[in-house]
């Protein structure tokens, strides 16, 4: 190797790539001086050549954000509809969370779970007695939290129930989406996650959303462990169940022994005008899962409840996370959850998302074929048209100073920080039906 390096023609072709290197970077130095901040067009470029290729934002270069408005780089301000998929309900770089940590990012940020830390013990305290569970597993993302109560499922099934090693199902509800794992993936209903992607996880079923009749069929299998649900589809459009059917819910894994486990983690922390949007139905879940809001969107969080008889069947070494249960996490849910209470965001939620729904209903039908949702978890299902569709539709909303994205090609999610006021609202009902009225 040393031969073939130090070779008269190889020197020669490392002497010109040194040179090659040097002069790209300083002509990469000298652009960047002379043409200033990044523009759009050069984000978009530049992710679109260095990043996977996994998503299709809108196309829109955002650098800064407070309370419902964001920023791009070109310094037009816009309202935020998205919530970065109802993560940052507190708003955008709420003073009290980025306090909270950077107060504890200077002091401590991570063990692992292998020492104790002064905050984790703190964390759990609070988030059970405010949520009236034994018990929190402390985890980082949604799906990790998803993942965390298929396991907490299983063990229970076998060590709790009784259920037969390893035939333990899981029933989820058709339209689900707890992100895009591969045990997420198996019980996906949308090509777009799975398909290309098996084999799949076995123990999955998967029945009709919002069909108590379908539920009870399925939970005649005495192999049942458990069926997960969200009391609200995000990822499918903002897809409300009947009246009655959470409560059925509860009503039918307690009959035949199986657990009701709420995946919360886009419906919770005040979304729809209840701190869990099961709480419309006052009913208990077995297991509840947190995350987006539980950080206020300033750092990855997830969370999963649920009382000693099912936590404690998970032993040392059978579950875990380096990052679960920081402290820097558990001091930002912490205050992300005082935020919620403090500010009284479930209140807000609800009255701001009845102002919503109420001005949307009266846009044109021949444009908006359907209004739906609860507190400021919303949606509006798009005619479409050779004229528009919902992406061209979020484009020129965009144009007009607000961001929403569609979901399932016609529905667009309207779902603003929790912490949005009377006057704002009224002023994005203003945008939207200006955007609408435009095509």
């Amino acid at each position: 190797m040393l031969s073939k390096l130090t070779h008269p023609q190889c020197l020669a072709v490392l002497r010109r790539g040194i040179r090659t290197s040097a002069s790209s970077a300083t002509s990469v130095a000298t652009k960047k001086t002379v043409q200033g901040p990044p523009s759009s067009d050069y984000i978009f470029e530049r992710e679109a050549k260095y990043g996977a290729h996994n998503y299709h934002p809108l196309p829109v270069a955002l650098e800064k954000g407070k309370g419902v408005y964001l920023w791009d780089v070109e310094g037009k301000k816009y309202f935020d509809f998205l919530s970065s998929y109802s993560a940052v309900n507190q708003g955008h770089c709420h003073p009290k969370i980025i306090a909270s940590l950077k107060s504890q990012c200077e002091k401590l940020t991570l063990t692992s779970r292998a020492f104790y830390n002064d905050v984790l013990g703190e964390y759990e305290e609070y988030i059970t007695k405010m949520f009236k569970y034994n018990k929190v597993l402390p985890m980082n993302t949604g799906v990790e939290a998803g993942e965390t109560a298929c396991k907490l499922a299983r063990k229970w099934a076998y060590t709790v129930k009784g259920i037969p090693k390893y035939k333990a199902k899981i029933v989820f509800a058709a339209g689900n989406f707890w992100g895009r794992t591969l045990s997420a993936i198996s019980s996906s209903t949308d090509p777009s996650s799975y398909d290309g992607f098996g084999p799949f996880m076995p123990g999955f079923e998967v029945i009709p959303y919002n069909d108590l009749p379908a539920l009870e069929r399925a939970l005649q299998d005495p192999n049942v462990a458990a069926f997960m649900v969200e009391p609200i589809q995000g990822e499918a459009g903002v897809v409300v169940p009947d009246k009655g059917y959470l409560t059925g819910v509860r009503e039918l894994c307690t009959k035949h022994n199986v657990l009701f486990i709420a995946d919360e983690i886009q419906t919770g922390l005040a979304r729809t005008g209840e701190m869990l949007a099961v709480d419309h139905e006052n009913v208990r879940p077995d297991l509840v899962l947190l995350g987006k809001a539980l950080s206020g969107g300033v750092y990855p969080v997830s969370a999963v409840l649920c009382d000693d008889e099912i936590m404690l069947t998970i032993k040392p070494g059978e579950h875990g996370s380096t990052y679960g249960g920081n402290p820097l996490a558990c001091r930002v849910a912490m205050a992300a959850l005082e935020v919620i209470e403090e500010e009284e965001l479930v209140k807000n939620a609800d009255i701001m998302g009845s102002i919503l729904r109420n001005e949307l209903m009266k846009t044109p039908s021949d444009i908006v074929t359907q209004v739906r949702g609860k507190g400021l978890l919303n949606a509006i299902v798009i005619r479409e048209t050779k004229d528009w569709d919902a992406w061209k539709v979020c484009l020129r909303l965009r144009d007009n100073g607000l961001l929403a994205k569609p979901t399932h090609g016609d529905i667009i999610r309207l779902a603003p920080p929790l912490v949005i006021k009377e006057d704002e609202i009224r002023e994005c009902i203003e945008i939207i039906h200006k955007t609408l009225l435009s095509f």
